[in-house]
């Protein structure tokens, strides 16, 4: 989710559901286990977001799922970047694994793909910011693409 925007107001619900299911428990971790969490609420319907600032997190697109309830274990390898007023994004120090972004006084968070430990029934459906998605990959199947300000205007935030 790009930074350069101004920020909604923090919320402990998960964003407002994909449709894919209802929502479940799950656990994760980071690549080398120091980092766990639990998370009470998880949307299995998850969006692929092209803006620039996932991609260069993440090496790709980020593929994350909306959650709420979220608890860690291993915090003193838990750190957090404040990567705008905001929004902040949580990482291993230890692995570097990306885990997270959260928007900054909630407990809102939106959790990458890869860190879930059975992520199987968890579907991406659908993409935002698409207008940034370089052309050198696409994700195949039908779903809703948003643009990056359509994304924005769908959660009530003005871009800058």
């Amino acid at each position: 989710m790009s930074d350069e925007t101004k920020g909604p107001a923090a919320s402990s619900e998960p964003a407002a559901g994909h449709g894919a299911g209802e929502l479940t428990a799950e656990t994760g971790r980071c690549l080398c286990g120091a980092v766990s969490f639990t998370a009470a609420q998880v949307d299995p319907g998850m969006h692929a977001c092209h803006c620039r600032i996932c991609r260069r997190w993440t090496g790709g697109p980020s593929i994350s799922a909306n959650a709420a309830g979220v608890a860690f274990a291993g915090s003193a390898y838990l750190s957090v970047y404040e990567s705008s007023a905001w929004g902040e994004r949580g990482f291993c120090r230890k692995c570097g694994s990306s885990l997270f972004f959260r928007l900054q006084g909630s407990d809102r968070y939106i959790l990458n793909h890869g860190s879930f430990d059975n992520p199987d029934h968890l579907k991406v459906v659908g993409e935002i910011y698409i207008d940034e998605k370089p052309s050198s990959y696409d994700l195949r199947g039908e779903h809703e693409r948003l643009t990056g300000d359509e994304f924005l205007a769908s959660l009530g935030i003005t871009p800058e």
